[in-house]
């Protein structure tokens, strides 16, 4: 895992958790392109809209995953140091289930 911090107390994203989003990431990118190809040849948009459904379930999926990484790595780490960066965090964590739970 990384242990990089940029912009606060990020603790960097665990290997296994890293090596599973990049290879989501990599089928959601397959399936964007898809999606072009689809709208490039006129295809029938029922079809095309499930396709856009199916990224869009693909990337709530991996949100979900990153979700849990920073929750287990760098948030609960801020919050076990205390101090400053643990309200930070505390606000940062209900800002993201805020933004995420529309």
């Amino acid at each position: 895992m990384s242990t990089k911090t940029s912009g606060g107390h990020a603790m960097g994203i665990a290997e296994h958790t890293k090596t599973d989003l990049t290879r989501r990431l990599a089928r959601i990118r397959g399936q964007v392109e898809g999606i072009s190809r689809m709208v490039e040849e006129e295809r029938y948009c029922p079809d095309i809209l499930q396709q856009f459904a199916a990224v869009h379930s693909a990337l709530r999926s991996a949100e979900k995953e990153l979700l849990a990484n920073h929750l287990e790595h760098c948030a609960t780490r801020a919050i076990s140091d205390g101090g400053d960066a643990a309200d930070d965090v505390r606000r940062e964590i209900v800002d993201l289930f805020h933004r995420f739970s529309r």
